[in-house]
């Protein structure tokens, strides 16, 4: 059973619970490559928090480009965030959005290992 904090110290919460419970089963080896891997392509929870912040600049929607919902992004940014109500509400809601976009890439990433093995 790997030990999560070691390979991923930075985790914290339901993610840090998420992703022990996905790690359980792997060796040492795999939750190293799974570590990599995922830290690379996950989203931090205060870089959402800081580009929902500037939707109120002018730039509403940044956010969720990077998200990966480039629709929703589209439509924030030619309506000034919904006007800012959108953008307020991602504001609340900024923990949740990273840690549904960051369970679908451990779920990728656990899908991409699978797939490298047989």
């Amino acid at each position: 059973m790997a030990n999560v904090l070691r390979h991923l110290p930075e985790l914290e919460g339901m993610e840090l619970g998420y992703i022990q419970g996905i790690m359980k089963d792997m060796d040492d080896e795999q939750a190293s490559f799974f570590a990599n891997v995922y830290r690379a392509r996950r989203k931090d929870n205060q870089m959402i928090l800081i580009l929902c912040l500037i939707g109120f600049v002018g730039f509403a929607g940044l956010h969720r480009f990077i998200l990966g919902q480039i629709g929703l992004g589209i439509l924030y940014l030619l309506t000034a965030g919904l006007c800012f109500i959108g953008t307020i509400v991602d504001l609340v809601n900024y923990k949740s959005l990273a840690y549904e976009y960051n369970i679908k890439i451990a779920h990728e990433t656990l899908n991409m290992m699978n797939f490298n093995r047989g």
